[in-house]
């Protein structure tokens, strides 16, 4: 299995325990969610199987009408819409992650270049979405965010990986001990599981091996938005071709690899010796490959 940017969502989970033969079965389901392909199989005895899949498909509703800027309903959108809301609990979850991802890679992660983004992508003005970005300037609390004018957030460098985790929580609350979940980015329960990290210029160039662990790989090229990728800052342009991070969490892991593209080598080591971090791969744009391991 080779890991990308893509948008996918896909998850495999066998039941931990061994039923009698002939009790088990495989539940499939297929569908869309973040703007991409959904799939998930399970395979154990029919009563758990169901049921969680079941739970996953509501979780993965729950998931998109919170964070995805694909629905204009959404939690997010809203947010983005009016400038404030009074957060769930998981919004507020997920931007105390960002905020600790925030720290860690010296701001270079930031969900509030959304504007920056849209002008780009659409022929806006770039100079006044490049002035409104600053996380700093966000208010978050439990009872409200709030956002400055002309701000937006894009937590498309998380919440992928915020979902990866809350997935593989719940399987493992229905019994699942061995199972991969992929929402552009992967968690591994049980294992060991085997991926290649992969450039989209080079290919794969290195074998990773989970267990019980997360891995988030960014490529600022694998999405094209002007010369420098999809991976944006109001003053830095990317250092690498292909970040990959593995970490307990697939969230921390997910928001930490977007925001590296930006960083120099130095400021990567720092981030590697952080206790949550278990391995970071770099990829330059030209093909040579790094690896520190805590």
């Amino acid at each position: 299995m080779t890991l990308t940017r893509r948008r996918l969502l896909c998850i495999a989970a066998s039941f931990a325990a061994n039923p009698v033969a002939g009790q088990t079965s495989r539940h499939s389901w297929q569908g869309r969610a973040f703007g991409a392909e959904v799939s998930i199989t399970l395979h154990g005895p029919p009563a758990q199987t169901q049921s969680a899949l079941d739970a996953a498909k509501r979780l993965i509703s729950e998931t998109e009408a919170r964070f995805s800027l694909f629905d204009s309903g959404s939690e997010l959108s809203l947010l983005n819409a009016t400038g404030v809301v009074r957060p769930s609990s998981e919004m507020y979850a997920l931007l105390q992650i960002a905020e600790t991802a925030h720290h860690l890679s010296g701001g270079l992660f930031d969900p509030t270049v959304q504007p920056l983004w849209q002008a780009l992508a659409l022929g806006g003005d770039v100079e006044t979405a490049r002035a409104a970005i600053g996380w700093h300037r966000v208010l978050r609390n439990k009872a409200q965010i709030r956002l400055e004018k002309g701000q937006a957030l894009t937590l498309n460098g998380i919440a992928q990986g915020y979902a990866t985790d809350w997935i593989a929580t719940l399987l493992t609350r229905h019994g699942f001990e061995n199972a991969l979940v992929n929402i552009g980015e992967h968690r591994g329960l049980g294992g060991p599981w085997r991926l290649e990290v992969s450039d989209p210029t080079y290919g794969p160039l290195a074998r990773r091996t989970l267990t019980n662990s997360a891995i988030a790989t960014s490529s600022p090229l694998a999405t094209p938005l002007g010369e420098a990728g999809h991976i944006l800052h109001h003053n830095r342009q990317p250092r690498w071709s292909t970040v990959s991070v593995e970490a307990d969490s697939a969230a921390l892991a997910d928001a930490l690899s977007t925001g590296l593209v930006l960083a120099d080598l130095a400021e990567i080591r720092q981030v590697s010796q952080h206790e949550s971090i278990k391995r970071i791969t770099l990829i330059d744009f030209a093909g040579n490959l790094t690896t520190l391991q805590t």
